[in-house]
């Protein structure tokens, strides 16, 4: 694939499973010039879980792009890496959205939205440890937890229908 490569690192927070949350991500890139451009995002839900910020976090990153890239996320949800580097997602899709226990997918209304924006790019995910020093990952931590602690959050529709 052609197109610009965007390094993503995101990171979800919740203030209480389920309780307040928020999510951060971070998106970089270096121009033909050898300029690297950085933007910072973030928001946050007033009833939500950490699993769903960590969602969301890659959601809002490749949302934010505005032409099909080459994107590597960095995360430190094993969640969010492992369903896509081993395959999990292939086989919920595959079973109708039901895990291999025939239960259904936790979170499902976040995969099918995440796989709605991925769909334009190449996008490879790199598990990351949380809270290792790591600059980038430590600062969506920070833009997540002040977005779950900010207050006048907007309700998670998804989970109050599912949670």
């Amino acid at each position: 694939m052609e197109g610009p490569l965007v390094e993503v690192w995101t990171d979800g927070s919740s203030l209480g499973n389920p309780g307040p949350g928020g999510w951060g991500a971070i998106l970089s890139f270096v121009d033909s010039t050898g300029e690297e451009h950085v933007r910072e995002l973030s928001g946050g839900f007033a009833k939500t879980t950490n699993n769903r910020m960590e969602l969301m976090a890659v959601i809002f990153a490749l949302e934010a792009l505005r032409r099909p890239c080459v994107v590597r996320v960095h995360s430190d949800s094993e969640y969010v890496v492992k369903a896509h580097e081993e395959g999990w997602i292939s086989g919920w899709r595959a079973r109708g959205w039901k895990t291999a226990a025939k239960k259904p997918v936790a979170n499902v209304d976040l995969w099918k939205r995440l796989l709605a924006a991925e769909e334009p790019h190449e996008v490879r995910f790199t598990w990351t440890r949380g809270h290792a020093g790591e600059e980038r990952n430590e600062r969506c931590d920070e833009l997540a937890r002040a977005a779950a602690s900010s207050g006048g959050l907007a309700e998670d529709a998804g989970y109050l229908a599912h949670g």
